[in-house]
């Protein structure tokens, strides 16, 4: 496994797990948020359109909050997550 030094500062799973589950902090800080979220063949709007998608569809409605609010820092208006929100609820039940 590779190191990658270059790290968007992000400490979600650092925060979550400190060092009870350091696999986790590592999965969640450094793969997740500092490359797969970074990643260019998405933006992080469109990004956080498609998690809200699979988190509501899921019923994952602990994480879904703090992507709905984190979808508002990435771009996505009240409006947009409403209207996501209200066509999710004729497809994931």
């Amino acid at each position: 496994m590779t190191d990658n030094t270059a790290s968007s500062g992000w400490s979600g799973g650092a925060n979550a797990f400190g060092d009870f589950a350091p696999g986790m902090v590592h999965y969640t800080d450094k793969v997740l948020f500092d490359e797969v979220w970074e990643r260019p063949g998405l933006s992080k709007r469109d990004r956080s359109l498609v998690t809200i998608a699979a988190l509501t569809a899921l019923g994952k409605m602990d994480q879904l909050q703090f992507h709905l609010d984190f979808a508002r820092q990435n771009g996505v208006t009240d409006e947009e997550l409403k209207e996501a929100l209200l066509h999710l609820a004729f497809y994931s039940g």
